[in-house]
């Protein structure tokens, strides 16, 4: 699979979010979305990339950009991460990781010299054309909020 690209087309995709409802990015055309990977629910840098973003929900909400979270995790685990930490936004269950591999997001990860398969921290900002406009690969799970204002001139 090749890697994508600022200025592609980003890769339609259709997944349960935490509700069971269907979610699919055509249906957010004519708005920006802040499509964000991350590796597990409640983790530490997980929560924190999380709560970043539910920080400063309304603000991204106020200027038209949707927030939309990644992982393999189930609806079930989805459900309570959200509920523990009162995400306001929506969680997309990837379970067959058809999503992560379309964006090339799942791969080798090396933690204390043991090597495994996982999703990479990876955030895609995508245009209300559907186009990719930034692909932040080096996520500050700190502060991805700033990170995603910047690259937009916010």
């Amino acid at each position: 699979m090749s890697e994508l690209k600022e200025g592609q087309q980003a890769p339609e995709f259709t997944a349960a979010d935490q509700d069971g409802n269907t979610v699919s990015l055509s249906q957010f055309a004519g708005q920006k979305v802040v499509l964000y990977f991350y590796p597990k629910d409640d983790t530490p840098g997980c929560t924190t990339e999380a709560c970043d973003f539910r920080d400063n929900y309304q603000g991204l909400k106020s200027k038209g950009i949707v927030v939309l979270g990644v992982s393999i995790d189930d609806e079930k685990s989805h459900l309570k991460f959200i509920a523990k930490h009162s995400l306001p936004f929506t969680l997309l269950a990837d379970t067959d990781k058809k999503i992560v591999e379309a964006y090339g997001v799942w791969g080798e990860k090396n933690m204390y010299g043991k090597k495994y398969m996982g999703t990479h921290r990876t955030t895609f900002i995508i245009a209300e054309d559907g186009t990719i406009i930034h692909i932040i690969k080096k996520v500050d799970s700190k502060k991805p909020t700033s990170q995603v204002l910047e690259l937009l001139g916010l």
